[in-house]
């Protein structure tokens, strides 16, 4: 299920479309993970001329790769969660940034598979031009309600619009906005993605990090930690958080994960005597449940 947009207001979608893009240049490109970390992920800088591309938390661009598919078409654009604000990581606004994993792996031949857009992305060098279409996706935005209170769930490169969100919350008045809560799973510390940055966005205890690293942590009874384990451990808090005011939850990462953390909260609801598909069916009736998985 994917909530309805929580407000009215406009919202820019497809200013620039596959075949009609726009010429962007990559101005920085630097690996977020550290030389032999098998997972490559790339946090990738795009500038734009002024005035000609604007976009919102929680929206996505297309990247198309250069060539041609099997069936002799240009390739279609690859979509990308936008990781920066609306005025960009330097605040000018003529920038976003995207956190690209780049994908390699072998198909059932046991032959090499790389993909198109995640490598001409980590590959790109600073001054490259790439064609970029977008914005678009309209669902996952996030809402112009600084007294709500968000709770977030990613994995790996889901993390995306949650910086982008976290940067445009810490720039909301500090006596006026809710509270962000960030459940983050990933394998390792070595894989915990702007690991460095999360505090800087944390004022008053009103943006906190839990993280569930499931190569290096173990739940008691002895199995790898995931993100419905710190849910579970986390129980009356969660429902406590989820009732106070008006609180959205966003569901950003690999499909499936959103089975596990469902699962989580109907256990959390049932302990509590709550009904958690009554919960949740309030929650995405009111546009308040988001979720982007893939």
């Amino acid at each position: 299920m994917v909530g309805s947009p929580p407000d009215e207001r406009e919202v820019p979608l497809n200013l620039y479309r596959h075949g009609a893009a726009l010429p962007v240049r990559v101005r920085e490109n630097r690996r977020l993970t550290v030389a032999g970390n098998p997972n490559d992920v790339h946090h990738i800088v795009l500038e734009f001329p002024e005035g000609q591309f604007s976009y919102l938390e929680g929206q996505s661009v297309g990247i198309a790769p250069p060539g041609l598919n099997a069936r002799g078409r240009p390739n279609v654009p690859r979509l990308y969660s936008i990781a920066s604000d609306r005025l960009g990581d330097d605040g000018l606004g003529n920038t976003l940034t995207l956190t690209v994993k780049r994908v390699v792996y072998k198909n059932d031949a046991g032959v090499e598979v790389r993909g198109l857009a995640s490598n001409v992305l980590c590959d790109a060098q600073p001054g490259d031009v790439l064609p970029m279409s977008g914005p678009a996706g309209r669902e996952f935005v996030l809402p112009e309600e600084e007294a709500s209170n968000y709770l977030m769930f990613a994995t790996g490169t889901g993390v995306a619009p949650f910086r982008a969100f976290a940067q445009r919350h810490a720039k909301w008045p500090t006596e006026t906005r809710g509270k962000m809560w960030l459940f983050f799973g990933v394998r390792a510390q070595d894989d915990a993605l702007y690991a460095d940055q999360w505090p800087m966005w944390s004022h008053n205890d009103d943006f906190r990090v839990t993280w569930a690293l499931s190569r290096e942590q173990q739940t008691p009874d002895g199995r790898r930690m995931y993100v419905q384990d710190r849910m579970r451990e986390s129980g009356r808090e969660l429902l406590k958080f989820l009732g106070r005011g008006r609180t959205h939850v966003y569901i950003c990462g690999i499909k499936g994960m959103e089975v596990g953390i469902s699962e989580a909260f109907a256990a959390i609801a049932k302990e509590a005597g709550l009904n958690w598909t009554d919960v949740h069916e309030m929650l995405w009736q009111t546009g308040r449940w988001h979720q982007e998985v893939y």
